[in-house]
């Protein structure tokens, strides 16, 4: 890893001192460098008291605005993380925890004299994160461990952990059907086109069904073949029918 991060970067950031002028924090990331956060960054308005907004050993995610390398000197912001920049970094952080949790269970299981280090130096060499490599190992199974040096027990407790504790996350696809009968039997025939296909009423026509799995292709795939169905069950009669996938 760099010495020091990039500008842009959204890092974890704990806060070690609080100034009336701004807050000193270390970024664990980078092996506890300090870094810096001007009072102006740390919210999008005027602050009259900082210790409203932080407080001495929060954790916070933060953003590079500035990066100094004659002065070893690291400028964050806090007012320019959006959610999304959040949420990712949080959920990228809870990866790396779980990856090293996992990777620590089978070398211990494996029995391996590998140094955990040595061995995720090897996966940071072809990997952005540690997560980014164990989800490889349950998409492609043994293709993953191309370059990486672990062989025989602890590439099988690997395989194992991760089909054990690494499922694939579900997608759902959500379709809006619009459906107006004018036949006598309208409701009957609405019913009977929709039976069996979870579709439920929104009001004014509208009725939604969702499909759920983990590929993507194959839930979108088995949802247009019930709009197919649906549709079809009512070709012929006096009904409206339209569909629109939800985005």
């Amino acid at each position: 890893m760099n010495k020091l991060p990039r500008n842009d970067e959204i890092l974890i950031a704990t806060v070690k001192k609080i100034m009336p002028y701004g807050v000193f924090l270390s970024l664990p990331e980078y092996g506890g460098i300090e870094a810096f956060m001007h009072v102006s960054e740390v919210a999008p308005r005027w602050i009259k008291n900082i210790h409203e907004f932080v407080s001495e050993n929060q954790t916070l995610v933060v953003k590079v605005h500035h990066v100094d390398e004659a002065k070893n000197q690291v400028d964050v912001s806090l007012k320019r993380v959006n959610e999304g920049d959040k949420k990712r970094k949080i959920m990228s952080v809870r990866k790396t925890k779980r990856a090293e949790k996992l990777l620590e269970v089978a070398i211990k299981n494996s029995k391996s004299k590998k140094k955990i280090e040595a061995l995720r130096e090897e996966i940071l060499a072809q990997y952005d994160e540690l997560g980014d490599f164990l989800e490889d190992i349950r998409d492609s199974g043994e293709k993953a461990f191309e370059g990486i040096d672990a062989k025989g027990a602890l590439q099988e407790e690997l395989v194992a952990l991760v089909a054990k504790y690494m499922k694939k996350p579900e997608v759902e696809v959500s379709t809006v059907i619009s459906i107006k009968c004018f036949e006598p039997n309208g409701v009957e025939l609405i019913r009977a086109a929709l039976a069996g296909k979870e579709a439920h009423y929104l009001g004014s026509g509208k009725y939604l069904m969702k499909g759920r799995g983990e590929d993507y292709k194959a839930v979108h795939k088995a949802m247009e073949k019930k709009i197919k169905e649906a549709e079809s069950a009512l070709k012929g009669k006096d009904c409206e029918f339209s569909a629109e996938e939800k985005k």
